[in-house]
């Protein structure tokens, strides 16, 4: 694996390598630092490099939620490298609810445990009204699909003000952000799994996501490969990922 092409993500992106290793460019000629942790900004210019590391981990936090909202306010547009002690707890953490607990539950809450101490933030209580419990519940079974505000408003039984303010009140982040975020995990979910956004023909499953990659939505594009198609074109079995929603 080389280093990627510099290139910017919708989402603010966390990044680990242990034990040494990690690598971090800030903006297209920036100079190249090393660091065991850093956090990248939404839509910033970066790339990254851990061909060194054994271990790398990287999350990708939705800037619209509350904990992308308190880092957002924290980088101010600028890349933080963090301190090497915070990288070596979390990594031994992760890697235990990895290899020992394996457990996705365990993984999400150390994952979950991160963010908020970097964020400041409290934990948030999931989402609990039966109404946007169903509309949930519609966008995970149609992922593949678009879900418009109507559609749901009239699920809900709500005027499209009540519904926003209702959405945002329980989930932390509007509807459409929330689709947007359904469809990036989709797409990670299926490269993981060996797909490739190349791939064509009726019987593949990234084809059934609009695939080859011009017809993926630019925004999904966006928010999981970067600004970079070309990079993205050629990625093929990237890590798997840890959703922060």
């Amino acid at each position: 694996m080389t280093s990627i092409a510099p290139h910017a993500h919708y989402a603010i992106q966390l990044v680990m390598g242990a034990p040494t290793g990690l690598r971090v460019q800030f903006g297209r000629r920036g100079e190249w630092q090393p660091c065991a942790a850093a956090l990248v900004p939404a839509r910033a210019v970066h790339t990254i490099d851990v061909r060194e590391c054994d271990i790398s981990v990287v999350l990708f936090i939705e800037p619209e939620t509350p904990e992308g909202k308190a880092l957002s306010a924290r980088l101010q547009g600028g890349l933080e490298l963090l301190d090497a002690d915070i990288a070596m707890v979390f990594t031994k953490r992760l890697e235990r609810a990895w290899r020992i607990e394996k457990s996705y539950d365990a993984v999400k809450a150390v994952c979950m445990q991160l963010v908020r101490e970097l964020s400041g933030t409290a934990p948030r209580e999931s989402p609990s009204d039966p109404r946007v419990l169903a509309t949930l519940e519609t966008i995970r079974q149609r992922v593949d699909q678009t879900v418009s505000l109507p559609e749901v408003t009239k699920l809900a039984n709500l005027s499209p003000g009540r519904f926003r303010h209702l959405f945002v009140e329980q989930t932390g982040m509007p509807l459409r952000t929330y689709v947007l975020w359904r469809q990036m995990l989709h797409v990670w979910t299926l490269l993981t799994q060996g797909e490739t956004l190349v791939s064509s023909g009726p019987s593949s499953r990234v084809c059934r996501f609009r695939a080859p990659l011009a017809h993926i939505p630019h925004d999904v594009r966006v928010a999981a490969f970067g600004a970079e198609d070309e990079w993205a074109a050629e990625s093929k079995s990237p890590i798997s990922l840890s959703r922060i929603s």
